[in-house]
């Protein structure tokens, strides 16, 4: 055998195990005949005829994700960047659209994205923007949908994953919820102010409501009790004006033991009558003209006068009987 039969061989072996290939799981191969498209094959072993056929290309069928970041302004002339995750698959019955008529199929998602969210968003507040992103969601897929099912590509789902407004937005945003949260910890104090007021005062009353009760009941046993020393000073021989005054003289020596009995007390006992009050006014006025009385005759005494012819007179205010000479 020679080297040229051998050649021949081992070229024919490789030509022939290349004919053979493997496609993947969820993976779509495009098989091409003189350039022209001829079949589509599937995961698992496949042949294909050499030189003549060649693979054209590989389709992934798995569910794929394109990050878009979109910066688009709002209602209120608010600036902000949104983040659009887009979550999408070949369709395995239209791999032959996906591949030839569609060539950049990112860069054509990323369009629609784009085209979607700044009609909508313009539309919105800022503060509606965070609220309505899912309906901003469902309108791109909506779009998406309709644009790219004729190019084989199903869009599983989009999510608005990020809104980020400008710095001074944000911060002014949070001082608005500070003070949003700082209001309605001031109502929440003021109620629980209010209720507290309100269970005092009624506490309060409660209070005076039962001292009033004891009060009442004190007084009635401590009638009930000048009853009954009444009837016994009487079963002695002792009338009621005689029994009424020997019980007033007995409470009134009690209060003063009583008052007495607290070595810081600092009360000082006044008559309590109208004309008591009037004696004292009196006698303190009294006391005030005999006080300055003396003081003025306190003032004329060690005066000395004297006469024309050079006598000395000592005169005393109190003295009726006249000065006395000298010689």
């Amino acid at each position: 055998m020679g080297p040229s039969l051998i050649f021949i061989i081992i070229l024919g072996l490789i030509v022939f195990l290349s004919s053979f290939f493997t496609v993947k799981q969820q993976t779509s191969v495009i098989i091409e005949r003189f350039g022209k498209f001829l079949s589509v094959r599937n995961s698992g072993l496949q042949f294909k005829i050499p030189v003549i056929d060649r693979i054209a290309g590989r389709v992934n069928l798995k569910i794929q994700q394109l990050d878009v970041l979109i910066e688009t302004q709002t209602k209120d002339n608010v600036f902000i960047k949104m983040k659009v995750s887009v979550q999408f698959k070949v369709i395995q019955e239209h791999v032959y659209e996906a591949f030839y008529k569609l060539e950049y199929p990112h860069d054509q998602i990323t369009a629609y994205v784009f085209d979607v969210v700044r009609a909508e968003v313009p539309k919105l507040i800022l503060d509606d923007v965070f609220v309505r992103k899912d309906d901003i969601a469902i309108a791109v897929k909506r779009e998406l949908n309709e644009a790219m099912t004729t190019y084989g590509y199903d869009i599983i789902n989009t999510l608005v994953t990020d809104i980020d407004p400008d710095i001074q937005v944000k911060n002014a945003m949070n001082r608005i919820n500070a003070a949003e949260r700082e209001k309605t910890a001031a109502m929440f104090e003021s109620e629980a102010q209010r209720i507290r007021i309100v269970a005092k005062a009624k506490a309060e009353a409660e209070s005076k409501k039962l001292q009033g009760q004891g009060i009442a009941d004190q007084r009635r046993e401590i009638a009930r009790g000048l009853v009954e020393s009444v009837e016994v000073l009487n079963n002695v021989g002792i009338n009621s004006q005689e029994a009424s005054a020997l019980i007033v003289i007995t409470q009134h020596y009690d209060t003063l033991q009583a008052i007495g009995a607290d070595t810081n007390s600092n009360l000082i006992l006044l008559p309590n009558s109208p004309q008591a009050a009037s004696d004292m006014l009196n006698s303190m006025v009294t006391s005030f003209t005999a006080s300055n009385m003396i003081g003025e005759e306190m003032k004329k005494q060690g005066k000395r006068v004297k006469k024309p012819n050079n006598t000395d007179i000592n005169f005393n205010p109190s003295d009726t009987s006249g000065p006395t000479e000298t010689t």
